[in-house]
């Protein structure tokens, strides 16, 4: 098999939740993905959105990767029809190997794990650690009530507005992949993630 065109590792919920449009649009990000080369990146499950987005990057032709804890195996349903599924020991594990095999990252609706990844690898491209662009994928309206307290942290001075100019957030699933996908430096050096684990 050919090698990826891309590696876009995707955060979501191991639940469908409430709108049926959350589990559209991850299906119409995998299949993006999968229709345009590239590889799927994520954390390993077969339920909720992370099931979805991984059938459908099969589906559509691309490359699965699941990276999942051990103590998450049986609660996540691990997706054993991965193209890789990387059984690992801690989640500091899992999303160091997420971030080291990806070029980009997005965030769909999820719970408090979508939050804490998205927010770590933000976290780390703000030191410095990588320079992987990121995505925020606000589905009917999800993080509306997060991006307004993001907004109420710029204007109490603790976040900046570069900071902020870091993620890039979009309503339209095919203009924030080809965004993210555009915005891949090839000529990248090595990241320092290691230095954060």
């Amino acid at each position: 098999m050919a090698e990826p065109a891309f590696s876009i590792c995707v955060y979501c919920g191991s639940r469908p939740g409430e709108n049926a449009l959350f589990a559209q649009t991850a299906r119409a990000v995998g299949t993006w993905i999968g229709a345009n080369g590239g590889q799927l990146v994520y954390g390993g499950g077969r339920s909720g959105l992370m099931g979805t987005v991984a059938d459908a990057t099969q589906a559509a032709g691309g490359r699965v990767v699941g990276v999942i804890p051990q103590s998450l195996v049986d609660k996540e349903h691990a997706r054993h029809a991965c193209d890789e599924l990387h059984i690992v020991r801690t989640m500091h594990e899992r999303k160091a190997l997420m971030a080291e095999r990806s070029n980009a990252f997005l965030a769909l609706p999820g719970g408090i794990g979508t939050f804490e990844e998205l927010f770590e690898v933000w976290t780390w491209r703000q030191l410095g650690y990588h320079d992987k662009p990121i995505g925020l994928l606000n589905v009917a309206g999800y993080y509306d009530a997060m991006l307004a307290f993001l907004q109420h942290s710029v204007a109490s001075g603790f976040i900046g507005e570069w900071q902020m100019g870091l993620v890039q957030t979009g309503q339209e699933t095919d203009a924030l992949l080809r965004s993210l996908v555009q915005g891949i430096r090839t000529d990248a050096p090595e990241t320092a993630l290691q230095a954060v684990i």
